[in-house]
């Protein structure tokens, strides 16, 4: 069993009970005789994970994922313990309070297991395979009959139809997808669930790119009002911080409002499109903020000297220095009297209303706390408040009578001097861990952020991000898993993973955005490469689409293929997606096929239940649409040509396909699009741009204004027949 998700189930019961019955459970294996309370080190000590090191000091006889576990285990006999968690999460350390540092409980488990604790940032694949707890000492015998059993079901479930047995999906299965998101979507507050709610960045994708190709359909429409209306409710809510900017990960009630409050880097890096994406959509500034924001967030706190991303800032905190248990939230949060100590001058001079008075009547709080009993099981939110947006910064204004740019300044004042104050607290633990795939992600988000809001800044660290990864992730043409900072902010590679199949797609989806922010073809170079090494290590040569590991890890019994699209969407979703852009950008017709037999291989889950894969429905959706191919002859780097691609990335056009052709016929583009040396810039100074869709191109126009009007008024094209 993932003791993660049982922690999750033991803190929203009565903990003495709930400890009581643990107890019996591991009483039931067998009374053992271990000594523990001389422990101070188990075998994690030598780990670079930060979570593995939380447990260093416990005295369950934790040993890492390896050889010297499955050793120890065959030659004492024993099951193996297997707990799965990451260093951030709120439960896992509920769970660690509650269980692993109870001596008694460690003498039970030092006695009748193997216990070995998995970081599943560091290994998913553990995670996502190994589900199964059971009693070892009833019947040995019966078990080990029972495991080959359960292996050979296993196996043969994991597998998908085979090749040749099915269809690629068509437009029913992009009408169910908007279908089940429809009837799932909760008007009032927003998202797709009642409560917890999970911001769930996938969804968005699918709903931005279904109206921005068939922006005409009434139900599109209304997909794109179900996007904005639900990132509006999040960007006010508690579920993101106001203070110290970014998101947390999920709102425990329906209205976004109290949080768990760790931060992770995918959660940052998805939702950064998805606001991308509503502003390009709506034109509103307000999302365009929420972008800075989030990135002001990253770039300040996840972020190594040297360029990669941390994974997590942690929910629980010390509320004071000399606290000595942590608190969910304690960083977060705020007491009434602490705001209006914080913030006693005037509104603005000569004005009654205090900063605090504005602050408080805007962001919910209230003297008694703000937090319902029933989102805090365990009493650490008690008078407190989380930060929550009552009215718009206009109706606020006028409840006080300053108009909207004093109000806005107001709170832009309030918010620094909370978060001054805050930096006084003692801050939540940083797990330093750099992972693969996040990295990517974030690169990807960081260089669309640079292209469609003209910031260089963004832009420029995207590219450090991308030569970190090319630096410290990408050893012997392949890609790790994670590295590590150490005290001195090295970076170390720990155990040295190899990458997994979603570490190679994020990274070549990162690369494709970095070549459309920059048209620099190097990273386009880097993206074919290292798309071709991931169809080497992971392709199904017999039954298509993409394992999550490679072949050869002994420890891990089944090569599965995700077929769910959860906080990070799959592989294999992924992927796709990149396959059918990097197709038309390298005129590489096999990664279409490819792309197709993805699509057949998940045509069952893509036709019944499409919600569980919104990101791969996306990609279905560009697959379905011819490409609208840009190109520019024009000089790179030249003003006209800047002036161009701002255009080109200030509209929703999902299915675009940005060439230059700079007249540099030995060129990486030039050797795989012939048809270039058809087009040629006229002067250095003017920058010419064709659109073509369905093997015809409009006549060439030289001005933004003309290129912005051809790109709004091109129309919708008949989609391409599924082969």
């Amino acid at each position: 069993m993932n003791f993660c998700t049982l922690g999750r189930w033991v803190s929203r019961v009565s903990h003495q009970p709930a400890r009581q019955k643990f107890q019996r459970t591991m009483a039931s294996a067998g009374e053992g005789t271990s000594n523990v309370s001389s422990v101070k080190e188990n075998q994690l000590a030598s780990e670079k994970s930060p979570y593995l090191l939380q447990h260093a000091n416990n005295p369950v006889h934790w040993y890492p994922w390896g050889d010297e576990a499955f050793a120890a285990a065959r030659q004492e006999n024993k099951l193996i313990f297997l707990s799965v968690g990451y260093s951030t999460c709120h439960w896992c350390h509920v769970m660690e309070r509650e269980s692993f540092e109870n001596p008694e409980i460690a003498k039970i488990m030092n006695a009748n297991f193997i216990n070995i604790k998995v970081d599943r940032e560091e290994r998913p694949d553990v995670d996502r395979v190994y589900m199964t707890f059971v009693t070892w000492q009833e019947n040995k015998k019966r078990f080990k009959e029972s495991g080959v059993k359960i292996m050979e079901v296993l196996d043969r479930t994991s597998r998908l139809p085979a090749p040749g047995t099915t269809t690629i999906p068509g437009e029913e299965a992009v009408a169910k997808c908007f279908a089940q998101l429809s009837s799932s979507y909760e008007r009032k507050f927003g998202g797709f669930s009642e409560s917890p709610k999970f911001p769930q960045p996938s969804n968005f994708n699918f709903l931005f790119t279904y109206h921005a190709l068939h922006p005409n359909r009434d139900d599109a429409k209304r997909g794109l009002e179900m996007a904005l209306h639900t990132l509006t409710k999040m960007d006010r809510g508690g579920i993101h911080d106001h203070i110290s900017r970014g998101f947390a990960r999920y709102s425990t009630d329906e209205r976004w409002h109290v949080p768990h409050f760790e931060k992770m880097l995918y959660d940052q890096s998805q939702l950064t499109v998805s606001y991308l994406d509503a502003f390009v959509a709506s034109g509103k500034t307000r999302f365009a903020d929420v972008v800075r924001d989030i990135l002001t967030y990253v770039m300040r706190d996840l972020s190594h000297p040297c360029g990669g991303f941390y994974s997590a800032e942690d929910a629980d905190s010390l509320p004071t220095a000399d606290a000595k248990e942590k608190c969910e939230g304690a960083f977060c949060v705020w007491t009434h009297q602490e705001i209006t100590e914080l913030l006693p001058d005037p509104v603005k001079e000569g004005h009654e209303a205090t900063l605090a008075k504005v602050f408080c009547h805007h962001y919910s709080v209230s003297k008694g706390g703000n937090v319902n009993p029933y989102q805090d099981p365990h009493d650490e939110l008690k008078n407190k408040n989380v930060l929550i947006e009552h009215d718009t910064i206009e109706e606020t204004g006028k409840e006080f009578g300053v108009d909207e740019e004093e109000c806005k300044e107001a709170l832009a004042k309030a918010r620094q001097i909370l978060y001054n104050r805050r930096q006084q607290r003692p801050r939540p633990h940083l797990d330093d861990k750099m992972v693969t795939s996040w990295n990517g992600m974030m690169l990807g988000a960081i260089a669309r952020a640079g292209a469609v809001l003209e910031d260089e800044t963004y832009i420029q660290r995207a590219l450090k991000a991308a030569e970190f990864v090319m630096t410290y992730l990408y050893k012997d043409e392949k890609l790790l898993r994670a590295v590590y900072a150490d005290t001195n902010n090295e970076i170390s590679l720990g155990s040295c993973i190899e990458g997994f199949a979603d570490d190679y797609a994020w990274i070549i989806r990162g690369f494709i955005n970095l070549y459309e922010a920059t048209l620099d073809t190097e990273w386009l170079k880097l993206a074919e490469k290292i798309q071709d090494k991931q169809n080497e290590l992971f392709w199904d040569s017999k039954g298509n689409g993409y394992y999550m590991t490679q072949s050869g890890d002994e420890s891990i019994l089944l090569r599965i293929k995700e077929d769910q699209d959860g906080a990070e969407p799959s592989a294999n979703s992924v992927s796709v997606g990149n396959l059918i852009r990097l197709r038309y950008l390298l005129g590489r017709s096999d990664y279409s096929t490819k792309a197709e037999a993805i699509f057949c291989l998940f045509s069952d889950r893509l036709n019944k239940i499409p919600i569980a894969l919104p990101e791969m429905t996306t990609a279905l959706l560009l697959h379905q649409k011819p490409p609208v191919q840009i190109i520019l002859a024009g000089k790179n780097g030249s003003d006209s040509l800047k002036k161009m691609i701002k255009i080109i990335h200030s509209e929703a056009i999902p299915n675009r396909v940005i060439l230059l052709a700079d007249d540099n016929k030995d060129s990486f583009m030039y050797s795989r699009h012939s048809s270039l040396s058809r087009y040629h810039p006229v002067t250095n100074d003017e920058t010419l741009a064709y659109v073509c869709q369905n093997f015809k191109c409009m006549l060439p126009v030289n001005t933004p204004d003309q290129l912005r009007d051809i790109l709004r008024n091109r129309g919708e094209s008949s989609r391409l027949k599924c082969k």
